[in-house]
């Protein structure tokens, strides 16, 4: 029987310093290898006035032409997260002891939403309460529920802040 995993979040203000810290040496390392990506730091960990699990999340953008070759060298980086189940344009990574998740997307894909959605939150702190106030109902609960939570959050959010693509066009 698989152990249920439970979710603790903490302030992100209390560990600012640290994830920035870890932010600005990974970033280095990852700017030698990928010179052509554009490399940000994402997530709750860089929402001024957040909670999150503590988790530092790195959004690698990269041209359509680089996708593969990044993928490929992020591969041998990191460990792959949910290969199987990622759509085109996006790859995800996990380094587990160090707390840190990449996502590589190409520029303008569908998936590439994770730099959009941060300088919203930043812009609207009403926005982040109820995410806070949203992340708090799943204290010491299941991660798994907590997940589903979040992505119908995050799903409106998109449909608010991303303009729809027409599939006519």
């Amino acid at each position: 029987m698989e152990k249920e995993s439970v979710v603790k979040f903490i302030k992100t203000d209390d560990i600012a310093d640290k994830v920035k810290a870890l932010f600005g040496a990974e970033k280095e390392h990852l700017a030698k290898n990928l010179p052509n990506a554009i490399i940000e730091h994402v997530g709750g960990t860089s929402i001024p006035g957040s909670i999150s699990k503590g988790d530092l999340d790195i959004n690698i953008r990269v041209q359509p032409e680089d996708f593969e070759r990044t993928m490929e060298i992020l591969t041998t980086l990191y460990k792959a997260h949910r290969a199987d189940s990622w759509p085109e344009g996006f790859a995800c990574f996990k380094d587990v002891p160090r707390n840190l998740d990449i996502q590589l997307t190409i520029i303008g894909s569908f998936g590439d939403y994770f730099v959009t959605q941060r300088e919203y939150l930043k812009n609207h702190p009403e926005v982040v309460s109820e995410l806070n106030t949203l992340k708090e109902q799943f204290e010491g609960k299941d991660e798994r529920e907590y997940g589903n939570a979040k992505g119908k959050f995050f799903e409106h959010l998109n449909s608010i802040i991303i303009p729809s693509q027409n599939i006519n066009d």
